[in-house]
């Protein structure tokens, strides 16, 4: 390609909690720049654009020699990445944040402009960032994820049924098909979160999903009960439909807890505990912890 025809780029991270610190640094300084934030991950990204490799390469001197000045006025960011673009994809340049996600040796996560090298065994989801909780970026997604993997990696699961309560993207039920479970359904309280679901399963070429809006006490399983239940939603939610959610559950089936911040983890651990299940195994990951759970 034309080095006309490209932009060239410095990309990093904002290390801030006031994140209009560095925009407002970064606007006196005259340069062209976009910031993207990811909801899921908290990620906050920001990236200069230039017109050539020298001036990008300056650029990052630039903001180098800024660096410890800058720290002391709490404005810090991360390392700064250089990357080339083509000019009519300046508008999309977001997307060189979004990298595949490989949970294990057998399922991976990929936006659908990155194409992984082909791997066997290896089940891959195509999912792009959007409106809708759910690409694989949180902790919490990554260990439900990682819980069906598990599951599908020491059992037969051709016969077995999942139901993603709290859907968002879809990503859990859609991965659990991957993986070769015989069954899955998901459901969202929000109307557009289930459209998004339905059209993410249908462009990994996934069919048979039964996604439908709903809160989780207000879901009709039409008497079905499921072998897992991933519930990756507010420890509050989990708390205030635990009943509903273990009327899920079959006898001896397994139950995914997750999006639990790591202080409120011991309630909901006592809660379910309680009421008749056993902690397989837990994960702490930043400010979140997560659980798996058989139930009876």
């Amino acid at each position: 390609m034309k080095t006309d025809e490209l932009l060239y780029c410095c990309s990093f991270r904002d290390l801030n909690e006031d994140r209009e610190v560095l925009p407002e640094l970064l606007a006196a300084l005259e340069l062209d720049f976009s910031s993207h934030h990811d909801a899921e991950s908290g990620i906050f990204t920001h990236t200069l654009y230039f017109k050539t490799k020298e001036e990008a390469e300056a650029g990052r001197q630039r903001l180098e020699l800024l660096r410890a000045d800058w720290k002391e006025i709490d404005a810090e960011f991360g390392e700064i990445l250089q990357t080339e673009l083509p000019r009519e994809n300046w508008a999309e340049s977001w997307k060189i944040h979004f990298k595949p996600i490989e949970i294990s040796d057998t399922l991976a996560i990929v936006p659908s402009w990155v194409k992984l090298p082909e791997k066997n065994g290896r089940c891959v989801v195509v999912l792009d960032p959007g409106m809708s909780f759910g690409t694989g970026q949180h902790a919490t997604t990554k260990f439900c994820l990682g819980a069906l993997d598990k599951i599908a990696r020491t059992q037969n699961v051709s016969n077995l049924s999942v139901l993603e309560a709290g859907c968002g993207t879809g990503i859990l039920a859609i991965a659990a098909k991957k993986l070769g479970f015989g069954y899955a359904a998901g459901f969202d309280i929000d109307p557009d979160a289930v459209e998004v679901a339905k059209k993410n399963a249908a462009d990994n070429a996934i069919h048979d999903i039964l996604f439908s809006t709903a809160s989780l006490i207000e879901f009709d399983s039409d008497g079905c009960v499921y072998d897992v239940v991933a519930a990756n939603i507010l420890s509050s939610a989990l708390l205030a439909g635990k009943e509903k959610l273990l009327s899920l559950v079959r006898p001896g089936g397994i139950l995914i807890l997750a999006g639990i911040l790591a202080e409120e983890y011991t309630l909901v651990r006592q809660a379910f505990t309680a009421a008749g299940c056993t902690e397989i195994r837990t994960l702490a990951d930043g400010d979140w912890q997560s659980g798996v759970y058989r139930f009876g």
